[in-house]
């Protein structure tokens, strides 16, 4: 299992670096059945953490932004059961999570996965 140390990581289109503290202005994510979707997959195969090591704050003005808050180690995980993204172990601190993003005629949008 891979760990994120100062560098910034990247697990499929997501893209992870740990932040010395976290912005202003964030909004607490609401969990789904113990776990927090910090990228949704038009597939399903969401790229998650468990509720009980970390918590999911949202900014509300960058739809391509969010951030970890995690208390304790934890995973980062790809679920989907094949051609899967390597899991990340998070120590315990503050990290940015961005996800790609790929210009089209209509502007900005989030890249597909």
């Amino acid at each position: 299992m891979k760990t994120i140390g100062t560098r910034p990581s990247f697990q499929g289109d997501l893209c992870i670096r740990r932040i010395g503290r976290l912005p202003a202005g964030l909004v607490k994510a609401t969990p789904i059945d113990g776990a927090y979707i910090v990228a949704h997959s038009e597939t399903g195969h969401h790229h998650v953490v468990k509720e009980r090591g970390a918590q999911l704050l949202i900014d509300s003005t960058n739809a391509f932004i969010a951030y970890l808050d995690v208390a304790e180690p934890t995973v980062l995980e790809h679920l989907r059961s094949f051609d899967t993204h390597a899991p990340y172990l998070l120590a315990p601190g503050k990290y940015e999570v961005r996800r790609q993003r790929e210009h089209t005629p209509e502007g900005w949008r989030r890249a597909a996965d």
